[in-house]
């Protein structure tokens, strides 16, 4: 079983297996081991060969094995055979999905969650974004009117703009906001994000895979054949509570420029610089601490994606009704 390090390969090569023991050896013939026993995920950026018996050793070891684009955003990923299956905990969980009342709350709460950390990134800038913070406040509170899918997820459109509004004043340095673009994105910022939101994303299916959970079966997000749409729907949260935030700091603290940026026919991408720099803070992000109010102990970002899952997996089988985490500093 891993211990819980991520791999992340940005070089052009090859991952070969020899007896027991896991290789990349990169276009110029240099090869070096990885560290298999310790892994937990393998993060693709490069344009990497491998076969099957590299497969065989990551479901040994229990390794995810996610894939970029050139662009460096998420492609896939290869789910070594999950031994953690339920029938009882997916019947549950679909019988969530498939009550109309049942469903909304989830969806609701997910939403809620979420508008949470965008409050808390606006309070944070202090009284520029007073406007901002009543205005989303108020559209807040028509979730608890909201009693349809489409309806939760049309405030919290309406909510998302209004933070969106609120991001000239959020960044300090010489980036420019019109607003968000994501397929492609138009500016360096909405690289940022959209970058960061796909590390979101591998980190959530992740932690899911620990759990008894079905990572197709959703709530706000329709469940769909291509995508594991429960990671999107847990995204809500954790978007604004670590991703935004990393992004203004990275910005406002000069440790990502305009320097790291490559433009393609108006398509914003990070170059391989700016990736590895985004990556080493999201990989130190996701390590810090701090004091669970419940469980009296240390717990890292990471592993609270974990207890997010524990929770709702509490909350379908009726053991424990599901509240969204809510950082209280």
């Amino acid at each position: 079983m891993s211990t819980g390090r991520d791999v992340f390969i940005f070089s052009a090569g090859k991952l070969h297996r020899k007896h027991n023991t896991l290789y990349f050896t990169d276009d110029k013939g240099a090869a070096r081991p990885l560290p298999i026993e310790q892994t937990e995920n393998l993060h693709l950026f490069g344009n990497v060969d491998f076969n099957t018996s590299l497969l065989h050793i990551l479901t040994q070891h229990d390794v995810k094995l996610h894939v970029y684009n050139y662009y460096g955003y998420y492609d896939g990923t290869y789910y070594p055979r999950n031994s953690r299956i339920s029938g009882y905990t997916t019947v549950h969980q679909s019988e969530h999905y498939l009550n109309a009342g049942k469903r909304a709350i989830l969806a609701r709460s997910f939403v809620q969650g979420g508008i949470h950390h965008m409050l808390r990134n606006l309070r944070k800038a202090g009284i520029e974004t007073k406007a901002h913070i009543d205005t989303l406040s108020a559209r807040a509170e028509l979730l608890e009117q909201a009693e349809r899918i489409p309806a939760i997820m049309g405030v919290e459109g309406q909510c998302r703009q209004i933070y969106y509004d609120a991001f000239p004043l959020l960044v300090k340095a010489d980036f420019v906001w019109e607003g968000r673009t994501k397929r492609p994105p138009r500016d360096p910022l909405n690289a940022l994000i959209s970058f960061g939101n796909s590390l979101m994303y591998t980190s959530i299916i992740s932690e899911v895979y620990k759990t008894m959970l079905d990572p197709a079966i959703s709530y706000l997000h329709e469940p769909s054949s291509k995508r594991f749409s429960l990671s999107l729907d847990l995204a809500e949260i954790f978007k604004p509570f670590i991703i935004d935030p990393l992004v203004f700091s990275l910005i406002n603290n000069r440790r990502i420029q305009h320097k790291h940026f490559e433009d393609l026919e108006g398509m914003i991408y990070l170059n391989e610089e700016g990736r590895k720099i985004f990556i080493a803070a999201f990989d130190e992000r996701m390590k810090t601490t701090f004091k669970h109010r419940k469980l009296g102990r240390n717990v890292s970002y990471r592993y609270l994606i974990r207890l997010e899952a524990y929770k709702l997996i509490k909350h379908v089988i009726g053991d424990e009704t599901y509240k969204p985490f809510k950082a209280w500093w």
